[in-house]
């Protein structure tokens, strides 16, 4: 039974890690430092009907930053700065969850082999020729529970890197918009 419930607890821990990393890779829905790159290669007519067909498109998050850029010179720098502030907030969704899951999947790993070591103590396991009998679910627990740490810190490592990532998409995908206004 504590096998099976460190293997419940390290798997929640792990799916809600990997939520975060889904969140990381794409905290939107189109992926900013591509925007960026098409913005610059194509001539100005095409990218005055590339961006209003991005803002008729209706994305929650490109299409305001885009409609920043039609707005007038002073409120536009604003709205931007808003986008960019909404984009961050977005890809720090969660951020904290993998090290708390991590967390979790270790302490649950070592309190189930604690509860497995207590039941097999005065068990009938007690007085059996093989030890290892009573300690092989205490150390099966510890193990998953060391696993879905193991998982949980990966999954942060990689979400971080993803979330810089991004980050720098999006502050690239602002300056081209930028550029490209002031022409």
């Amino acid at each position: 039974m504590a096998r099976l419930l460190s293997v419940l607890v390290a798997s929640v821990c792990a799916l809600a890690s990997v939520r975060r990393l889904a969140w990381a890779v794409a905290p939107t829905s189109l992926d900013a430092r591509l925007l960026a790159n098409e913005l610059r290669r194509q001539s100005q007519p095409v990218r005055s009907r590339f961006c209003a067909a991005l803002v008729a498109r209706n994305l929650p998050w490109e299409s305001s930053l885009f409609e920043a850029f039609f707005l007038q010179k002073g409120s536009r720098e604003a709205r931007v700065n808003e986008q960019l502030l909404e984009f961050d907030w977005r890809a720090d969704r969660w951020s904290r969850v993998p090290r708390v899951c991590a967390s979790i999947a270790t302490s649950a790993g070592f309190l189930f082999a604690c509860l497995a070591l207590v039941g097999a103590g005065g068990g009938a396991d007690a007085n059996t020729e093989d030890p290892m009998a009573a300690l092989r679910p205490a150390l099966d627990s510890l193990a998953i529970g060391i696993a879905g740490t193991s998982a949980c810190v990966a999954v942060h490592v990689r979400a971080r890197l993803a979330r810089k990532e991004r980050l720098a998409g999006a502050d690239s995908l602002a300056d081209s918009l930028r550029t490209l206004g002031e022409q």
